[in-house]
């Protein structure tokens, strides 16, 4: 695969992994950096021998060979990079979350559309080795009916002041349970709290609810003596754990459940099995690496991504809806149907050259794992 000219759009703590990474991959060309801070400037040239420039604008007109845009900057300032990038016909990539309003992730993925250009999302788990495993088995019934998820994202650490715990964490946990459950809420309720920082919240608990009577929950907090990173889904059939905080054997699949007999005596109905634990293989390829080269990939090839603008304004939505209850001091807040909440106002849209022909092999994004969005999203 030829090599993409790449920028890279903010150098702070998770810019800087994301530019080591992309500087790392032989399909990438990392042509410059661009951070205001001079130190990290400093070290991106010394670590990686690459241009620096202060400003997005600078590094449009000082390298216009340039291709695609990486943008990890602070999420307070995602849709004006990402429209300045756009707007230059650059493909993009955004951190999560993808924005902080919804009218802003729909100008960004419609602006996307006219230009045609790759714009995708920054929602690593999706590209998480274990995540897969656990879509695979979802999707495969190994696991039967899912009853309900839960995960953590918990730890003592950076405290932000620009977005709160929700918007900070909660869109990996989000993007990843709709990824792995193939569907989307009919309501959410979040409550939380303010500790440290007046009126940005530091600890939320999120809850969403399914119309097939899914529930999953999401804990999330920067003011936890532990460092956890877990997920766990309870099926029917088999139950799964998955710690991504683990050094190893990250995945657990538990053959276990409780079953209802329809016997003469009531005690006996109920069957607790216990069965074997299962600790699978899972590849230990960098989740990071893997989604930059799915997006370089779709650069050069002119793919969908898979985590595109509709995965990430969905995420955005919930995100939005969420924020709402939490203001509300958790009052559930119903999404809009299906047919509203996928399609923002149209804009007049030339035909999208960058999409493969129907024989091309294609990344899909998250909505065409879902039987009844799929035909739904805009061809």
């Amino acid at each position: 695969m030829a090599q993409v000219k790449v920028g890279v759009v903010g150098l702070g703590a998770w810019g800087r992994n994301v530019a080591r990474c992309l500087h790392e991959l032989n399909e990438c060309d990392l042509v410059a950096c661009c951070d205001t801070n001079p130190a990290s400037r400093a070290l991106a040239e010394l670590n990686w021998n690459v241009k620096t420039c202060e400003t997005l604008d600078e590094m449009l007109e000082r390298y216009p060979s340039i291709q695609a845009i990486v943008i990890s900057s602070p999420a307070i300032t995602h849709y004006p990079l990402a429209k300045k990038a756009l707007l230059a016909d650059k493909d993009v990539f955004v951190e999560k979350p993808f924005t902080l309003e919804v009218a802003h992730a729909e100008e960004l993925l419609h602006l996307s559309e006219v230009r045609d250009r790759v714009l995708m999302v920054g929602h690593l788990m999706e590209y998480h080795p274990a995540v897969n495993y656990i879509r695979d088995l979802v999707r495969s019934g190994e696991l039967g009916d899912i009853y309900y998820v839960y995960t953590q994202r918990v730890n003592l650490g950076r405290i932000r002041g620009d977005e709160n715990a929700l918007w900070s964490f909660a869109p990996h946990d989000i993007s990843q349970i709709l990824y792995m459950l193939g569907g989307t809420p009919t309501d959410v309720s979040a409550r939380g709290q303010s500790f440290i920082q007046k009126s940005i919240e530091d600890v939320v608990f999120l809850s969403l609810y399914f119309s097939n009577r899914v529930m999953a929950h999401i804990h999330i907090s920067w003011l936890d003596p532990h460092k956890v990173r877990s997920t766990t889904i309870v099926g029917s059939k088999k139950m799964v754990v998955f710690d991504d905080a683990a050094t190893s054997e990250k995945l657990r699949i538990y053959d276990s459940r409780a079953e209802m007999h329809p016997t003469t005596s009531y005690g006996e109905a109920t069957q607790v099995r216990f069965g074997d634990i299962h600790i699978p293989r899972i590849s230990s390829t960098e989740p990071l690496k893997i989604e930059f080269q799915h997006f370089l990939d779709c650069v050069v090839r002119r793919l969908r991504p898979r985590s595109d603008a509709y995965d990430g304004l969905q995420v955005v939505r919930i995100l939005d809806s969420a924020q709402r209850s939490l203001d509300m001091d958790g009052i559930p807040v119903a999404l809009q149907p299906e047919e509203e909440r996928l399609h923002a106002p149209s804009l007049p849209s030339k035909n999208r050259s960058w999409r493969p022909a129907p024989d091309v092999p294609i990344s899909l994004p998250a909505f065409a794992y879902m039987p009844e969005l799929s035909q739904k999203v805009p061809q």
